[in-house]
């Protein structure tokens, strides 16, 4: 098996290279059709990370885009609706201090890669794993993976730590995980 590291760099690579993101916008919307009024935790591409707007734009319920706080903690989410967005660490954009915090009920993922098993490697910070065992510790948490399809990888070794997607869309189609 392939450490994270070369599979990382691999998928990063895959990336820059795109997709279709009308048909990426139209199976995201389908995927969030059955979340309507629930609190969606969406976020600012960056990278070459797909970009998750137009869906959001049209989903029937509430925003918010996540916070970095700090090194090796959960994000925070902060409620949005449209405001000018202010700079994070590590590139992120998100709203200010002033936005209430809020706890989403689903999450759109950015990701670097994923594999058949909807398992999916970030940028190695563990910040969606710290925040989804959070979230899931507390409520049912939805977590939604957006990818290019040239994104898939061979298996990526499983962590103790990793959290597992419930589904994951990309511009060639929607997968939802098994029960």
């Amino acid at each position: 098996m392939t450490d994270k590291a070369t599979l990382r760099a691999r998928a990063l690579i895959a990336r820059q290279r795109g997709g279709d993101a009308a048909a990426l916008t139209g199976n995201l919307a389908r995927a969030l059709a059955p979340h309507q009024g629930k609190l969606l935790a969406g976020y600012w591409p960056m990278r070459g990370e797909p970009d998750p707007r137009p869906a959001m734009a049209a989903h029937e319920g509430p925003l918010c885009l996540p916070v970095v706080p700090g090194r090796a903690v959960p994000l925070i989410f902060r409620a949005w609706n449209g405001e000018p967005l202010v700079p994070g660490a590590l590139g992120t954009r998100h709203p200010d201090d002033s936005a209430a915090q809020v706890q989403p009920q689903v999450l759109l993922v950015p990701l670097v890669g994923f594999d058949s098993r909807l398992h999916r490697l970030g940028y190695g910070g563990g910040y969606y794993d710290r925040t989804l065992e959070k979230l899931r510790g507390e409520r049912p948490t939805v977590a939604i993976g957006v990818a290019w399809a040239v994104q898939e990888l061979p298996a990526i070794p499983e962590e103790p730590t990793d959290q597992s997607l419930d589904a994951l869309v990309t511009d060639r189609e929607v997968r939802v995980a098994l029960p």
